[in-house]
């Protein structure tokens, strides 16, 4: 019976990935057809988002460790002239991705509960299409599906920014589209001339005769730096920042979440790093140069943010440049670390968004000067802002020390000492922002607002969000090899094509 059942299980292996694809789409389509009416369509969505996320669990329950390549791989025709296909499938770089993005789904819409209380229903089914846009990056193994996906993912940001923006939606909506649309241009322009050489748009393919020599170098360069471009500009990478502040600051925390970071990052390492080994190879050092800049410049400038919202912003940009120095660094061990460091800062992001939305409905501010004393008040809140913060900053046995540890010391030994200890001073940056932010808001003097205000600590949904994700940075910083054994799977066929191109 177990054996049968095992099998039965098993049968849905064909058919996960288009499941958990098309079921957020389908619950967007629901959500628009019902009623307005009170929290039906949050109710709706979170119960769709549960079950995604229950059908994301699938994948690393059934992955084969010692497989090396795509997994639960579909592969029909789609369209006939271009020949576009449905291709998508998982391996150990996207599988966690698909995870991660599941498990943010029912966070986002527990952080937005109480902060969306009109149009309810636009907002709950443009979430649901976001997270149909993110699944579909990283599962896409077409280039033009996998375009059709990147471009989805920027309208329903856009329009929510607009939409729901705290003071100046609308500009920070336009400047959040333009920067991040504008680059995609050139993106299509250099996918469509891989398939006018090739007469394919086949990830697998594409890579072969690349790697083949086939194709003519100059134009191909030129191909390479459209892909880099529209991706750095997506996660962000220094000095292609200047829509993050704005965005961080008026975007609903659900959708903020998720603005930067992953499916840059992600796109670097499959569709730049991946496909086009030599032209990485040659544009490493200015990466990594650009990276290093990154880190401290962000740090520098969160230190002297008053605004939590703006500094989370900056610290954003200093911990994503340190994944795109593990990226460049070109290393087996700084690719594992930054692909466990991308499953870090999402983690540790969405917890912090949380908790920051909690303040900013309780006080109606995201000045920091406005807080103060607020430990004795609101001491649950306070025990998972400490948490979080020294995720976010390092401690060791918890998430992001794997991480940072895997990255920095591939640098001091594969890259340049100078940089991992340039780069190591921006974490420590990192730890004098952080915990002077725990003490402005939690600890000192107590605020005239704080003093205003009656005690309001987390309420029992918000609790159910925040405890999960603490207990998840613990497990991640104490057992990073439930990841890093399928993460590892996949990083080292990219290391061997990498080798194989020199």
């Amino acid at each position: 019976m177990a054996w049968r059942g095992n099998e039965k299980v098993n049968a849905i292996n064909p058919s996960i990935l288009t499941l958990i694809l098309l079921l957020p789409l389908a619950g967007a389509g629901l959500v628009m057809l019902l009623p307005d009416r009170g929290k039906l369509p949050a109710w709706i969505t979170l119960f769709i988002s549960l079950i995604t996320f229950g059908l994301t669990l699938h994948l690393p329950a059934y992955f084969a460790l010692g497989q090396h390549g795509f997994q639960f791989e579909i592969n029909k025709p789609w369209i006939d002239s271009p020949a576009i296909f449905y291709h998508v499938g998982v391996d150990g770089l996207s599988l966690w991705l698909v995870v991660l993005v599941g498990l943010l789904a029912p966070v986002g819409v527990l952080a937005s509960w109480n902060a969306i209380k009109e149009r309810r229903k636009i907002y709950y089914a443009l979430f649901l299409v976001q997270q149909t846009a993110m699944f579909g990056v990283f599962i896409s193994l077409d280039l033009m599906l996998y375009y059709g996906f990147w471009e989805l993912s920027l309208v329903p940001m856009a329009i929510l920014i607009a939409m729901y923006g705290r003071k100046d939606g609308p500009k920070a909506a336009i400047k959040f589209f333009l920067f991040t649309f504008i680059p995609s241009a050139p993106l299509l322009v250099a996918i469509l001339w891989l398939y006018a050489r090739t007469g394919s748009f086949n990830f697998s393919d594409l890579q072969v005769l690349i790697a083949s020599g086939s194709l003519p170098a100059t134009p191909l360069a030129w191909v390479a730096l459209a892909f880099l471009l529209a991706f750095a500009v997506k996660v962000p990478v220094f000095p292609l920042h200047g829509w993050l502040a704005d965005t961080f600051s008026e975007a609903p925390v659900a959708l903020a979440m998720v603005v930067a970071g992953k499916l840059g990052l992600y796109s670097m390492l499959r569709f730049h790093v991946g496909l086009f080994p030599d032209q990485a190879r040659a544009i490493a050092p200015l990466l990594i140069a650009l990276a290093v800049i990154g880190i401290l410049y962000g740090a520098c400038l969160a230190l002297v943010q008053r605004d939590f919202w703006r500094l989370l912003a900056f610290a954003a940009l200093s911990h994503l440049s340190l994944i795109t120095l593990g990226i460049y660094g070109l290393t087996f061990t700084g690719w594992n670390g930054a692909i466990y460091q991308i499953l870090n800062h999402e983690t540790i992001d969405a917890s912090l968004f949380v908790l920051l939305g909690v303040l900013e409905i309780r006080y109606a501010t995201s000045q920091i000067a406005s807080y103060g004393g607020l430990a004795n008040k609101i001491p649950r809140t306070a025990t998972l802002f400490v948490i979080t913060s020294l995720a976010m900053i390092g401690l060791p046995m918890l998430s992001s020390f794997v991480g940072e540890f895997l990255i920095l010391s591939s640098t001091f030994t594969g890259v340049s000492r100078g940089l991992a200890i340039a780069a190591t001073l921006g974490v420590i940056l990192s730890a004098a922002y952080m915990l002077w932010l725990v003490q402005r808001i939690f600890y000192g003097p107590q605020g005239a607002l704080a003093a205003s205000r009656p005690p309001d600590d987390l309420r029992i949904g918000e609790s159910a969000v925040l405890w999960p994700l603490a207990v998840l940075m613990l497990v991640m910083g104490l057992a990073p090899s439930l990841w890093m054994r399928t993460i590892e799977n996949r990083v080292s066929a990219i290391h061997i094509h990498q080798e194989g191109q020199r």
